[in-house]
């Protein structure tokens, strides 16, 4: 940030000494106060100071062989100076290195919109030793397990998690929520969130280049480094087109000087003028100008894109699908059911005994079911002992050995599904538990039925929101998929307003369902960034539920929602719609304008300081076109 300031300044310097030494030149030559040599000296020095800039990446550039926008403007005020109008050449150069540095001020200002975050950050922490007291430390020299106390009003300092105190904590600089979010003892917080009310401690867990924030900055920064596809089109388009305007221009001044009496200054001076108006400078920056905006919009609503081109894929994006567990979901599963299968062959088993067995199989999951069990057994203090030899079959359940005992949890996949295997009306009582929108796992002891254990997830209250808001956004098509049963999908379905959803998918068969949606148009999966990283990565864009930055999520998809709030997910449309929009405009407008000046340069002899007003206006007005981004 320090070096683009100061870049950014110098060229800012540069400009004033072209526009101060212009004035006097042109003051000098228009009130005779200067004879003509030392005017021209003055240009000179225009020249030098604003073309400086111009020279270097000219250089730069046919040092590779390519031939770009300053290259031409270079070009033109040579030949300027060289039918002695000195005057048109400087206020070319000084338009010019001055329509840059405005250039790179208003799109610095879309990174400066994101680099204000780590502003949000304090500096310092006010750190509580082990014999108690207490100390301000550099945020920098924070070790993991430090104790933090942040006070009501404040910057919490660090990534961590709450080990005293509760309070309410407004998370809007990280995950764009506008809402406070409670927290209490065990709670998750971030860097740069504003603690409101009560002194929390908290207990550091990720260094300051590790934060969320650290990360969000890091991946801005990146996504505003990579193009968008109209980006890379017309930078490779750019060397083609200036080769082709150098080409034409040669032709303009040895035609007319063989096969037409004008004189050659005229000639040239209307060759130079071509050059001017002809170059695409406004074309060139039209697409970043807005990509840029839009991603800094964007991180600061709690939308993280990792690239301009998934930028304008979104703008394109007519299938969506959800994952339902998660992300339709709130995925904070509950333990609504226990019921033994006392009349099995599996022997008399109590509710306990059955939640205990269960949770013994299910210890070292992390599937969300899994920890729906063993947050059960806890709340009701059931002990549950690890069991050994455990084996995972994916989209099904878990097989493991408790003692002399071999445990099966999972869903009917798992088992011998006939009716004589799941007879005297438990298979019954699980399809009346599915009516009822609850997952239900099945538990085998020793290869006889022992039970049922019914879950049930809660729907995200933005979920029906969303995808009404989705549907007028006219996105042709939005379904669900889910591993959960047809009873389950169909409920949740229902309670959404979702046309269409497939159930009872295995992780490769959604992976498959993404591949044939994808042949069918612009297609977008919706995920939690864990389970669903296969079915993210085979659809066009991979939108993850953020979970407040976890790292699998920032690391999995191509977009990410920091929230996990799902209206986030019409506005990332509508922004990406409005980006696309924008960029056309400016691409149509830059050609309009291109055309416009090459045409009166023939038909009404436009003078080349008309020209180059022209020319570098429209770059201006196309850069604060697509400026307007970062207010929508």
């Amino acid at each position: 940030m320090k070096n683009f300031l100061t870049a950014n300044k110098f060229k800012a310097l540069l400009t004033v000494i072209c526009a101060v030494t212009l004035l006097i030149g042109a003051v000098g030559e228009w009130t005779g106060w200067l004879q003509e040599q030392t005017s021209t000296v003055f240009y000179i020095l225009a020249y030098l100071s604003g073309g400086y800039a111009g020279t270097v990446e000219s250089i730069r550039a046919l040092a590779k062989f390519k031939i770009n926008v300053d290259v031409l403007m270079i070009l033109a005020a040579l030949g300027a100076a060289s039918i002695g109008e000195w005057m048109e050449g400087a206020i070319l150069l000084f338009l010019f290195s001055l329509s840059n540095t405005l250039q790179d001020y208003a799109l610095g200002k879309s990174r400066r919109e994101i680099k204000s975050l780590m502003k949000l950050r304090p500096d310092e922490a006010l750190v509580r030793n082990r014999d108690g007291s207490e100390e301000k430390r550099p945020v920098e020299d924070l070790s993991k397990g430090d104790i933090v106390i942040v006070r009501p009003g404040e910057r919490i300092p660090i990534d961590g998690e709450i080990t005293d105190g509760s309070t309410s904590v407004n998370q809007a600089a990280i995950t764009g929520e506008s809402v406070p979010v409670k927290k209490g003892p065990q709670d998750e917080v971030f860097a740069a969130s504003l603690n409101e009310n009560g002194v929390i401690s908290v207990r550091v867990t990720k260094l300051a280049e590790e934060t969320t924030l650290a990360k969000i900055i890091k991946m801005v920064e990146q996504a505003q480094g990579s193009k968008a596809t109209t980006q890379r089109f017309l930078d490779d388009f750019e060397p083609w087109y200036a080769g082709g305007v150098i080409l034409a221009v040669i032709l303009l001044i040895i035609l007319p000087w063989f096969f037409s009496s004008q004189p050659f200054d005229d000639i040239f001076y209307q060759a130079m003028t071509v050059l001017v108006v002809a170059s695409p400078c406004a074309l060139v920056i039209s697409t970043p100008a807005s990509v840029l905006s839009a991603i800094a919009n964007a991180a600061k609503n709690g939308i993280l894109f990792k690239g301009g081109a998934y930028l304008e894929q979104a703008a394109s994006i007519d299938i969506i699908a959800f994952d339902k567990t998660g992300t339709l979901t709130k995925g904070n599963l509950a333990v609504t059911d226990i019921i033994p299968y006392t009349n099995g062959s599996a022997g008399s088993i109590s509710e306990s005994e059955l939640l205990s067995m269960a949770a013994s199989a299910e210890e070292h999951s992390e599937h969300h079911l899994a920890a729906a069990i063993l947050e059960k057994a806890d709340e009701l203090n059931i002990e549950y002992d690890s069991a050994s030899q455990v084996q995972s079959e994916a989209g099904k359940g878990i097989r493991a050995r408790l003692e002399n005992n071999t445990i099966q949890v999972g869903n009917q996949k798992l088992f011998d599904t006939s009716g004589e295997y799941w007879k005297n009306g438990i298979q019954d009582e699980a399809d009346r538990l599915k009516l009822q929108a609850k997952t239900v796992i099945y538990v085998v002891i020793d290869g006889k039925p022992a039970g049922l254990i019914a879950v049930a997830d809660e729907i995200r209250e933005q979920a029906p929101a969303a995808i009404k808001k989705l549907k007028a956004l006219q996105i042709n098509r939005l379904l669900m998929l889910t591993g959960d049963t047809t009873g389950v999908a169909r409920s949740i379905a229902g309670k959404i307003d979702l046309d269409e959803f497939h159930a009872e998918l295995l992780p490769d068969e959604k992976v498959e369902f993404i591949k044939q949606l994808v042949k069918e148009g612009p297609t977008a999966m919706v995920g939690d960034g864990v389970n669903d990283a296969p079915a993210l990565a085979a659809s066009h864009m991979g939108i993850a539920m953020g979970t407040a930055g976890t790292d699998v999520a920032l690391d999995t998809a191509d977009v990410v929602l920091m929230g996990d709030d799902l209206n986030k997910l019409p506005y990332l449309i509508q922004l990406a719609r409005k980006s696309r929009k924008i960029v056309w405009q400016n691409i149509i407008f830059s050609l309009a304008v291109i055309a416009v000046l090459v045409a009166s340069v023939f038909l009404f002899a436009l003078p080349l300081p008309i020209g180059v007003v022209g020319h570098e206006g429209s770059t201006l007005l196309v850069v604060l076109n697509g400026l307007r981004l970062l207010r929508t």
